[in-house]
């Protein structure tokens, strides 16, 4: 125990090794860490998968800067990264609980109507929306879109029209 003391360092009087091998032992452990949480931790990127990444870094770099201690540091990272598997895992085989932690879609533009009630309740503007719009499909109207979503993860998403027409509706036999 004195010769990882020695390695390591103790309290917040850290030489540069010190803090140096504490960064990479840190690296590690997040990486299994992050493992333990599962890969839509960084994939999803919802405000659910958001709070790992942000606690995660604000728990772990007490310990790399001698701040907190080692073992209840990395404990409480492990509870976090085991919660947040637990309720990902929760939240996608019961709905109710899923949108709880996820949340849900918000409806911006629908029937030919953009939904001013909802762009306000997703703080998004008029001018957002058509830059989105523009952005991801290179449109500068929504007479080709059927809706537009403002999604869990805060990205706007939008569903063309279905165009496809078959030669009997076309009136061709």
């Amino acid at each position: 125990m004195e010769s990882i003391i020695k390695i390591f360092g103790e309290g917040e009087n850290l030489s540069t090794l010190q803090m140096s091998l504490r960064a990479a032992a840190i690296f590690m452990i997040t990486l299994l860490l992050l493992r333990i949480a599962g890969r839509r931790s960084f994939g999803m990127k919802t405000p659910f998968d958001n709070i790992i990444v942000i606690l995660l870094g604000a728990i772990l770099s007490r310990t790399v800067v001698g701040a907190s201690e080692f073992v209840p540091t990395i404990s409480a990272a492990l509870v976090i990264a085991v919660l947040h598997r637990l309720f990902a895992w929760i939240g996608s085989s019961n709905l109710r609980f899923g949108r709880m932690i996820k949340g849900r879609k918000i409806a911006l533009y629908q029937n030919g109507h953009i939904m001013k009630e909802n762009l306000k309740r997703a703080l998004v503007s008029e001018t957002d929306l058509y830059a989105s719009l523009r952005n991801h499909l290179q449109e500068d109207n929504f007479e080709n879109i059927e809706s537009a979503f403002m999604e869990s993860d805060g990205q706007i998403s939008f569903v063309r029209k279905n165009t496809n027409i078959t030669s009997e509706k076309a009136g061709i036999l």
